[in-house]
């Protein structure tokens, strides 16, 4: 089936435009995937030091320690490379990209690997959560980009998906042109958990909200937050690219 739908729609490196695959080794070469983390903080956010156990202050510094969310995993720096913002363009806009998701989980895992994430002390008790589309958006794109992601790395990291416990349930403007303060404000009240099984679910666990892009945190916040209410016992965020 694959080399049927690879004759009738053969792939084109999004850098180079080379055939077979959405981004060549030469080109994924010049991405430089992270090998570490950060904190939390929009701007100049701290080097974490690498090799420290999983605990509930190892993703921020002491700025950020109030923060709901845990910590982040990130890939990419988003403004570094014109191809890590061409390859994200394709995943979430017209002509929609979905299969791009295959390939954008591959960096996530790479940076996962490189900064000794990929351990059973980590990923114990923990759901993989994409963070949620309105329906209308869902609706027009056809698929939520975090969720395609989410899967991808759920078939690598053996942690389940729970796509549809955190909803979003108010359509909220469009974030690109917003301040933080405007962003955490249009955000506020936008996600829920829906169901009483639902939180039973989430009780006592690691939750990793998956994203494709952390701009200024607001969204991953308050969805930790949304979570943490329902039981969750940590939240942390993973995305292919981080701003700023």
């Amino acid at each position: 089936m694959n080399f049927i739908l690879d004759t009738l729609f053969p792939k084109f490196c999004l850098g180079c435009q080379k055939e077979g695959t959405f981004l060549c080794e030469d080109c994924k070469a010049t991405l430089e995937v992270s090998e570490y983390d950060y904190c939390l903080c929009s701007k100049h956010p701290l080097l974490i030091p690498p090799g420290q156990a999983l605990r509930r202050t190892q993703g921020k510094c002491n700025k950020c320690s109030s923060k709901r969310l845990s910590g982040l995993y990130f890939a990419l720096p988003y403004k570094e490379k014109s191809l890590t913002r061409k390859l994200i363009y394709q995943f979430k806009y017209k002509p929609y990209t979905k299969n791009l998701a295959k390939t954008l989980a591959s960096l996530i895992i790479e940076h996962l690997i490189i900064t000794q994430k990929n351990t059973d002390e980590i990923w114990n008790n923990a759901v993989l959560i994409p963070v949620p589309l309105f329906s209308k958006k869902l609706k027009e794109r056809g698929y939520n980009q975090s969720e395609e992601l989410a899967k991808e790395l759920s078939k690598i990291l053996r942690v389940p998906v729970i796509s549809d416990s955190l909803k979003k349930i108010k359509q909220t403007e469009s974030q690109i042109k917003l301040s933080k303060e405007e962003r955490e404000k249009n955000l506020r009240g936008a996600f829920k958990v829906i169901a009483m099984s639902d939180i039973a679910i989430l009780s006592g666990k690691k939750v990793f909200l998956v994203d494709d892009v952390y701009t200024t945190g607001s969204t991953m916040e308050e969805c930790a937050r949304v979570l943490r209410n329902a039981g969750a016992k940590s939240v942390w965020g993973i995305c292919l690219a981080r701003e700023g």
